[in-house]
């Protein structure tokens, strides 16, 4: 090969040097366990918002069904909301609400006691008080009255049948006979010889009724204590 065509040849492209490939850099780890707790926080307020939430049984209103002496351990449940999303509240629901003024004595509140605890509380990850638990009796637009020879609460005319009652002859306690306005419902306890109800809030505004705006959900399950946990008989009241 003369030295013409030598020096014609393209000298060979000079490699360049390769770059190393950049690392992701890792977070410290309180940044990781700071993103982990606010995700879980935000996920446990939206579950208590949109879906479920636990509660206290503040008293013994609703024995046996959920208990709540106040000598013995009070069940812990948890109350479901997706139930109401698109239904209505039906005759025979156990359901939370919050107090509309008066119905919860001050040493039945439930209330948790210290800082931490009332934080949890508001994230839904400890059972919640200040609310009233009871049975739906009657809806907006029922006549109910107590009672019939038998005892029995009467709706529409109708005897309900109520298996789950502590004793079904207290009721005879506290007779009334109410028209439920549009919107609001009676509520009653299962334990009706120690239940604050409907029937001891008639000179309230309603009549003893509750706006059905302030039901939170409906009762589920049994969380604690261990013994008693699964879920809450679904016995209706019709």
């Amino acid at each position: 090969m003369s030295e013409r065509d030598e020096a014609a040849m393209p000298e060979p492209a000079s490699e360049e040097p390769r770059q190393p490939e950049r690392q992701e850099k890792k977070r410290p780890f309180w940044q990781e366990a700071i993103l982990i707790l606010v995700s879980a926080l935000v996920l446990a307020l939206v579950l208590k918002t949109l879906v479920v939430q636990s509660f206290f049984i503040p008293s013994a209103s609703m024995e046996p069904t959920l208990v709540g002496s106040p000598d013995g351990p009070k069940d812990r449940i948890l109350v479901q909301k997706v139930s109401y999303w698109a239904g209505d509240i039906q005759r025979g629901d156990i359901v939370v609400f919050a107090d509309p003024g008066g119905w919860l004595p001050a040493a039945e509140t439930g209330q948790p006691r210290n800082i931490i605890q009332r934080g949890l509380e508001s994230v839904g990850l400890y059972p919640a008080g200040g609310h009233v638990i009871k049975r739906v009796i009657g809806l907006g637009g029922d006549r109910v009255q107590c009672c019939d020879g038998g005892g029995r609460v009467r709706v529409n005319g109708v005897p309900l049948d109520e298996p789950y009652l502590a004793d079904p002859t207290s009721g005879r306690q506290k007779t009334f006979d109410v028209t439920v306005p549009d919107g609001r419902l009676w509520l009653m306890g299962d334990n009706r010889g120690n239940s604050q109800d409907s029937r001891f809030h008639q000179d309230d505004l309603g009549g003893g009724s509750v706006d059905a705006d302030l039901v939170v959900g409906k009762g589920w399950a049994i969380l604690w204590p261990w013994d008693r946990a699964g879920k809450i008989a679904a016995t209706g009241g019709d």
